[in-house]
């Protein structure tokens, strides 16, 4: 399998440097030149994919290859350690313009896979071969600009909250996925979103609603409908965000954000699933600020900080003075936790585009020493935000993506070889507040030790056009004594992107 895997790792690698090579004159240097005028062949997309002027459309098709050992199971003796599969996400999307300042916006995804080893991480799967899944509507909203005449925007309906995109807020530390089980697939919120904007203030002001659902059929039908879970327990919550740009070098956000969280039908407590998957009865409220900016043009920072206090329901704590006894494993815990997440870049500015950073973040552990729960949650920020080993490797200690109990701190490189490529590598040293993993499968860890492990990144990317792109990612993470099993854990994946 691993053969199979470094053939198509190979083969976008080669692909890209080929590339490289072809445009190795290119810098990032020189003043901005004015746009060149379209082909004719990208002229005549542009036209098919505007037909008239209130209706635009787009598709794009993502293949990828994922392989990657121990970093689910943390048990080289565990047959599921590897996992190796093909994924085929097909999506097309439309946006409708009726009238000035009113759009419906849909967008229909699905993801066909292929699966060359047993499926290991969902119960939905074949133990391999062809798994055609489901087609979904993923996006379906109404957008309202300008509402009532004022500087309001109200979107209204399934819609994305991603990261690094006008609908993200901040970097997606606690708010980018709704749907952590698909594994990028989807990424939506079934929300209400009013934005209100000063501009003269350099404010914005946003009041956002959210129900959630566990299962993906719940609010919309699908296609070959197999009822398939998005996420261990339904969800709903509030978030009322405001960012304030007046000052460049210091940008403000602070927000105060209410999640709750209600076991659902389809994995009630006490049975086999719900075990596996931990869902949980909570009412979560975080109340946070962030600081980001440019210094003297070469300096880019964030800091952010969060606290949330509450209650929770979760029967998965296994430690022992507090919850040895079945009852008190159902009893509802305060939740007193807090989380930093800081990153300094220097920004070169030279014809390579060279950066430099250290990060550092901190998401609080539970203490089983205290009747509290003291586990920090990470809401809707369970997605690949630094690893995909970060992701997938929490899955046995929490659930996936659901990080908490972590010190991570450590330099970064990036940088553009040519004006179509992007080359990162990334060190982090990763300790664990408390040695005591308190949820998940106390055999895997050793209850001795804080070090995580040494994890190692490295990343290639090449756009070749407009409609064609490529990266591979590779990690490795060097388990340290926090964990029973010391074999290193692998990840990696191969990936081409067509868009029309």
């Amino acid at each position: 399998m691993m053969t199979k895997v470094s053939m198509s790792a190979l083969a976008v690698l080669a692909l890209s440097l080929h590339g490289a090579l072809a445009q190795s004159t290119q810098t990032n240097a020189g003043a901005a030149v004015a746009p060149a005028p379209l082909s004719s062949t990208e002229q005549a997309i542009q036209d098919i994919k505007h037909p008239t002027p209130w209706l635009s459309w787009g598709a794009d098709l993502r293949v990828r290859e994922e392989w990657f050992d121990n970093l689910l199971t943390l048990n080289p003796n565990n047959p599921l350690h590897e996992q190796n599969y093909l994924r085929f996400r097909a999506r097309i999307w439309a946006s409708v313009t009726p009238v000035d300042d009113l759009s419906l916006n849909v967008r229909v995804a699905d993801e066909a896979r292929e699966w060359m080893r047993s499926a290991g991480y969902t119960p939905f799967s074949p133990d391999s071969g062809p798994d055609l899944r489901e087609g979904i509507i993923d996006n379906l909203n109404v957008e309202w600009r300008n509402m009532l005449g004022l500087p309001l925007k109200l979107k209204l309906g399934r819609q994305d909250f991603l990261p690094g995109t006008p609908s993200g807020l901040g970097d997606g530390w606690l708010v980018g996925d709704g749907t952590p089980f698909d594994g990028s697939w989807t990424y939506y919120l079934d929300a209400a979103r009013l934005t209100y904007e000063l501009k003269e203030q350099h404010t914005t002001i946003e009041a956002i609603g959210i129900v959630q659902k566990a299962l993906d059929g719940a609010w919309l039908p699908t296609i070959n409908n197999r009822d398939l879970l998005e996420t261990e327990q339904n969800e709903a919550g509030g978030i009322f965000w405001v960012a304030n740009k007046s000052v460049p070098e210091a940008n403000v956000d602070t927000y105060f954000i209410y999640k709750h969280d209600e076991v659902s039908s389809a994995l009630p407590l006490g049975t086999k699933d719900a075990a596996k998957f931990r869902p949980d009865n909570a009412d979560i409220y975080t109340v946070g600020g962030r600081l980001s900016g440019l210094i003297a043009g070469h300096w880019k920072y964030s800091a952010e900080g969060a606290y949330q206090f509450g209650r929770k329901q979760d029967p998965s704590i296994n430690d022992d003075a507090t919850t040895a006894d079945p009852a008190a494993k159902m009893a509802y815990r305060d939740i007193s936790a807090f989380a930093v997440n800081g990153k300094l870049t220097y920004l070169f500015k030279d014809s390579l585009n060279n950066q430099i950073y250290c990060a550092y973040e901190f998401l609080s552990g539970d203490n089983p020493a205290t009747k509290q729960d003291e586990m920090f949650d990470n809401l809707w920020g369970r997605w690949p935000r630094w690893s995909e080993i970060g992701l997938y490797s929490f899955a046995a200690e929490t659930r996936i993506g659901n990080e908490a109990n972590l010190h991570r701190v450590g330099p970064g490189w990036i940088c553009n070889p040519s004006q179509a490529m992007e080359v990162n590598a990334a060190y982090f040293a990763l300790f664990a507040e408390h040695d005591v993993a308190t949820r998940g499968v106390p055999s895997l860890f050793t209850g001795t030790g804080n070090f995580r492990g040494h994890f190692l990144q490295a990343m290639l990317k090449y756009k070749f056009s407009n409609h064609l792109s490529a990266h591979l990612l590779a990690e490795v993470q060097l388990p340290g004594d926090y964990y029973a099993n010391n074999a290193a854990w692998y990840f990696l994946r191969p990936e081409v992107m067509f868009t029309f």
